[in-house]
């Protein structure tokens, strides 16, 4: 039996991670510099749905291990609690650090700021962190009700303990987009401040392409606070790596013009790439071990329904009769990027009428904001996919 190698899902790692070397190296330098006590500029990793911004976070996370970086993972969801999720996570990496002596003074001086923070925070969101009884509140430090002040000082103290037990420490952020105003600012600023001190703190976080605009926005200096790094679809030939180099366990292979088919088809993203492979897979035999062109064209229709019924559904559900009218008129513009005067025609409404659904889309992750005055899709394809299930020619 020949097991089917490719591996399509949301922050699924493929068996072969292609395209990413240099991205990969650079994040390894970062943790090179915290695992020895150095600080390092925090990195925004952006770019669409399926293009592997959660593999990539992933990954990184399991080089920190390697490297002994204390770390947690935070994922952001549009309606959980930021503060309650960074209080608990904070409170994961002050026990992880407790064990060494060297920095008692420091870690009860976090848990004292900490539990500071959460009692103060608690009464608006209803949480409460479990920091230990005996602990006394750092009265007037991070319970000012001020969240970016009382952000900063969580962080800074988290890092000062890295820094006196010559270690690092890092937060990976996934979904950042979802982040409200005021929260990513007091993240943006506690960075700032932890960067100012030289401690050994660093951010990975990942989101949509809006996400490096909104920072520059609430906060001028953030661009230059982080790394805003763009991911993409894959390179050509990174592209036929990610679909050879897992059949090459099973002794199959691709014939050239069989991999210029799928890499056409799914645009070089590896979330497409992934699906594709998957669905090809099902020609494969024991006796048929190279993939053709043939072969491949047989797997298309299998790979665009599978697409049609998870990846674009679960999205195209989550919308209103509205926003799909407005995502539809999006469809019928010329070309996209299309504009939010075109949008305004194609609807037969004001501008004014337009902006807000504009912004509420944004805000759901279905668009985003490609240029000034200018919409595109985030999830690649959906274009092709709102054609297809509403008649549009």
């Amino acid at each position: 039996m020949l097991l089917n190698p490719y591996t399509p899902g949301a922050g699924v790692p493929p068996r072969f991670l292609a395209g990413r070397e240099n991205t990969i190296q650079e994040a390894e330098e970062i943790l090179t510099y915290i695992a020895n006590g150095y600080f390092a500029r925090s990195v925004v990793y952006y770019g669409l749905r399926g293009v592997g911004k959660t593999v990539l976070l992933n990954h990184i996370e399991d080089m920190a291990e390697e490297k002994g970086i204390h770390f947690e993972h935070i994922e952001i969801a549009e309606r959980d609690s930021f503060k309650n999720n960074i209080s608990l996570n904070i409170l994961k990496l002050i026990r992880q650090m407790s064990a060494k002596a060297k920095a008692k003074q420091y870690v009860d001086k976090a848990l004292s700021v900490l539990k500071a923070f959460s009692v103060r925070y608690s009464q608006e969101n209803g949480f409460s962190i479990g920091v230990d009884a005996e602990v006394t509140s750092a009265v007037g430090v991070s319970d000012t009700g001020n969240f970016q002040n009382d952000l900063t000082e969580l962080l800074v103290s988290l890092g000062n303990i890295a820094q006196n037990q010559e270690c690092g420490v890092a937060l990976f952020i996934d979904e950042i987009q979802y982040l409200k105003d005021d929260e990513f600012e007091a993240l943006i600023a506690a960075i700032h401040r932890v960067n100012q001190k030289a401690l050994p703190l660093v951010i990975f976080a990942a989101g949509l392409p809006k996400i490096a605009k909104i920072a520059g926005d609430i906060k001028s200096y953030a661009e230059r606070l982080f790394q805003f790094v763009s991911i993409g679809s894959l390179e050509r030939e990174a592209a036929k790596l990610a679909l050879e180099e897992p059949a090459k366990r099973w002794q199959v292979s691709y014939s050239e013009d069989a991999l210029e088919l799928i890499l056409e088809a799914t645009g070089c993203y590896p979330y497409f790439l992934q699906e594709y492979g998957k669905q090809v897979w099902g020609e494969v035999s024991e006796e048929r071990r190279e993939i053709n062109k043939t072969m491949a064209q047989a797997a298309y229709p299998a790979f665009e329904r599978s697409l049609d019924e998870s990846f674009f559904k679960v999205r195209h559900d989550r919308a209103t009769p509205r926003e799909l009218e407005f995502m539809i008129a999006m469809v019928k513009c010329e070309k996209l990027p299309c504009s939010t005067k075109e949008l305004a025609e194609q609807l037969n409404c004001a501008i004014s009428t337009v902006s807000p659904l504009r912004a509420q889309l944004i805000h759901k992750g279905f668009i985003y904001s490609a240029n000034r005055g200018e919409v595109d899709f985030t999830v690649p394809q959906f274009d092709k996919f709102l054609k297809r299930i509403h008649g549009i020619l």
